[in-house]
């Protein structure tokens, strides 16, 4: 089977535009979360929740406006959630080497791309519905339909960077960024595709969303007053996630393919698992449950969904691996950056992927006291400050409602 390695990274995150940008800042424990109290003229005073993890706005350094990455005509055709993918996707082709605006003819039918949305863009859908209701026909935007549609992201990076390659775009609810690098993975493993560009991108902090969320008990309420204090994965005092918003795109490659051209290895996609078989990932890779250094964990601090992924990455690590709670290490960056819904899984693998080319462990933030019960919390959680380690074997989990799981492998690149 065909090997499969990342070699470029891209981000759009709450915490600023760019993966440098994004990584220092994580490590640095910084954090993106806000208040929406102010935001769209206050309607978001309307909802329980008030919090939210978004991108920064600006024209600064690591601050997104439409203007400075030259999308400024495409705002009424493009949406947000697709502009997001086609900066992370441009800032992933350059960190690969590979600089030129559009793909040569000569290679471009072996490029994919294979981005997905969990949502896609929910405030075209609002708007456009208000419009109809309230005008008519004549109100509603030739540009609606495409705007909205999931597999825009991919199609706009395709067309934009003349990808010809398989087009591609899951829509697995939380899971959507890790399904998109697994089945790109795939299709490279299989040869249909030599290179890929990867993610996920979403942009849908809007009061309805939150609205819907909040109904289902699934947001946190209790930190309107500490936006920062709201995301509090495996904390005993953790009472929902904090929606985000952003995008990862990964340059995936087949191996020979990257060595030819001398590029940059930062990891092998080792194995991938999904649905309700995601041990699959370890099989896959060939690894042993014992040899696993970390684990990014999807756990978006809500009291069951954390307490199932702990017992889960003990049952397979601390059970199979024969070692002791303490040995694990397992932190979740949604501390820092909120639950990007269908881009998560995405820019959580490029943090995996970072943790094992700098040999650095993303910290787990407002991780106070592990627990409920504390005594069934006891791996290493990397509480609060990032850990020195080293990382060759890493898994990077994601589910989503409606019981679409996943997990990869990545492992450190051995010629």
């Amino acid at each position: 089977m065909r090997r499969v390695v990342v070699t470029g990274l891209g981000c759009v995150t709450p915490l600023g535009v760019g993966t440098q940008t994004s990584w220092t800042r994580l490590i640095n424990g910084a954090c993106g979360i806000v208040s929406t109290r102010e935001l769209a003229g206050g309607v978001f005073q309307k909802v329980p929740c008030q919090v939210a993890a978004v991108v920064p706005t600006g024209d600064g350094p690591g601050q997104w406006s439409d203007k400075q990455y030259n999308l400024e005509a495409d705002v009424g055709r493009i949406a947000r959630f697709s502009r997001y993918a086609i900066v992370a996707a441009r800032e992933a082709l350059d960190d690969a080497g590979f600089t030129e605006k559009r793909f040569p003819e000569e290679i471009a039918e072996r490029v994919g791309v294979c981005i997905g949305s969990g949502i896609g863009s929910f405030e075209d859908v609002y708007e456009t519905t208000l419009k109809w209701a309230n005008k008519g026909y004549r109100s509603v935007s030739p540009h609606f339909v495409p705007r909205l549609l999931i597999n825009m992201a991919a199609g706009h990076v395709s067309m934009r960077y003349n990808a010809k390659g398989p087009n591609h775009a899951a829509s697995t609810a939380c899971t959507t960024g890790l399904h998109s690098i697994g089945d790109a993975a795939s299709f490279i493993n299989r040869g249909s595709a030599d290179i890929i560009l990867a993610g996920g991108a979403e942009s849908c902090i809007h009061p309805l969303a939150i609205a819907g969320f909040a109904k289902a008990r699934a947001l946190s309420v209790d930190y309107n007053h500490d936006p920062q204090a709201a995301s509090r994965p495996f904390d005993r005092s953790r009472c929902g996630f904090v929606m985000g918003e952003g995008a990862g795109i990964l340059v995936l490659e087949e191996l020979q393919h990257a060595r030819d051209r001398q590029a940059k290895i930062y990891a092998e996609v080792a194995g991938y698992g999904l649905s309700a078989d995601a041990w699959h990932r370890l099989v896959d890779a060939g690894v042993a449950a014992g040899s696993v250094d970390y684990v990014n964990a999807h756990a978006t601090g809500t009291k069951l969904g954390d307490a199932a992924e702990n017992n889960a990455i003990k049952r397979l690590l601390v059970g199979e691996g024969g070692r002791r709670p303490e040995e694990v290490n397992v932190s979740s960056v949604k501390g820092a950056v909120g639950h990007l819904l269908g881009a998560a899984g995405a820019v959580e693998s490029i943090m995996t992927i970072l943790a094992i080319d700098r040999g650095v462990i993303p910290p787990t933030l407002n991780l106070e006291q592990a627990g409920d019960p504390p005594e069934d919390f006891d791996c290493n959680y990397v509480p609060k400050v990032a850990q020195e380690a080293n990382v060759n074997v890493a898994i990077c989990n994601s589910f989503g409602f409606g019981g679409t799981n996943a997990s990869i492998c990545f492992t450190k690149y051995k010629p």
